[in-house]
């Protein structure tokens, strides 16, 4: 039970060097393990189901490097959205997204699936990292078959390379109603929010519900917001359990669901009204989103959406004078 793009890497369905098809966009998700993943129509879906065969131009790629030590509290999340808002929504059209570099090497796994989760909001065909050690200790005891390491030819060619350095890139919220419209945090301004989500198959993995848990401990939510938690999966939602997450969203008086994709496409609880806004740890803002037309949705990692649920507005951890969790937690 969960979420297919939390569920599916967790339970080992996928693995390196795989070449993996969904009936959604978001499959592209699992090039965090070394796959070659992609979305297709429905009715691709069911002929490669019933024949073993698909068509696929091979994309051309585009590399981006990142190098240099992040700042504080950001994560894949506020990495991606940087990347979108340089090149935008259609800045990778059809084309793979490979993620390098010394500062993608330090990311946790739950951070690299983030990431290619991404990649479509690109235009993307897909999203890939490079397989190393922190991905193979991922898929041992996990991976349902022996997996293939590949990695890019040294001699490889690129339509683009383009470089970044971690250590300028800010906590990151995307406007509406593209997740191109990315600013960094010292320039979101006041913003009020009705709802702060924190879930889906971009950020609902125990790992993010850590960081939330952080922000939230010892701390209430704003008495005008909704504090809506969804853990990925059910073995997430039982970890979280145990760990005593659970509770600190309780007692912070947010709201804990089952796993679901719920409010990230409007389809059940936390749905927004008219003239609401919410910030949301999902990977989509567009028009209707998560409700009512008229509604608005702003994207961000677990850090701000945590503690904008505490201010009542769109805003940072650091505002709240927390420090982040020690790297690994």
């Amino acid at each position: 039970m969960g979420i297919e793009h939390a569920l599916i890497p967790e339970q080992g369905l996928v693995t390196a060097g795989d070449c993996v098809i969904g009936a959604d966009s978001h499959t592209c998700t699992y090039g965090a393990v070394g796959a070659f993943a992609t979305g297709v129509g429905s009715t691709d879906l069911a002929a490669a189901m019933a024949t073993g065969d698909t068509w696929l131009r091979v994309p051309e790629s585009i590399k981006f490097i990142f190098s240099g030590k992040r700042q504080p509290w950001v994560g894949g999340k506020d990495i991606i959205l940087y990347t979108i808002g340089r090149i935008g929504v259609s800045g990778a059209l059809y084309q793979a997204m490979e993620f390098t570099g010394d500062a993608i090497r330090a990311l946790s796994m739950a951070d690299r699936l983030s990431m290619c989760n991404m990649a479509i909001e690109a235009g993307a065909k897909n999203g890939i990292i490079e397989p190393d050690d922190i991905s193979r200790a991922y898929l041992e005891g996990r991976a349902e078959r022996p997996g293939r390491f590949f990695s890019s030819d040294e001699d490889a060619r690129y339509s683009a390379v383009h470089e970044f350095d971690c250590a300028e890139i800010e906590l990151q919220v995307a406007f509406p109603f593209l997740p191109e419209n990315a600013r960094p945090i010292s320039q979101v301004g006041e913003v009020r929010i009705d709802q702060a989500v924190i879930g889906s198959c971009t950020n609902g993995r125990l790992e993010d519900l850590r960081v939330a848990a952080h922000v939230l401990r010892g701390r209430k939510v704003h008495p005008e917001v909704r504090l809506v938690v969804i853990p990925a999966t059910q073995q997430v939602y039982r970890e979280a359990l145990r760990e005593g997450l659970l509770d600190v969203f309780l007692e912070a008086e947010g709201a804990v669901s089952t796993p679901t994709c719920g409010p990230c496409l409007g389809g059940h609880m936390g749905v927004l009204a008219e003239g609401e806004r919410a910030i949301a740890t999902t990977n989509r803002n567009f028009v209707g989103r998560m409700g009512h037309p008229k509604s608005e949705v702003y994207l961000s990692g677990p850090a701000v959406a945590a503690a904008s649920a505490v201010l009542g507005r769109i805003g940072s951890p650091v505002e709240l004078g927390i420090a982040p969790p020690p790297e690994g937690t």
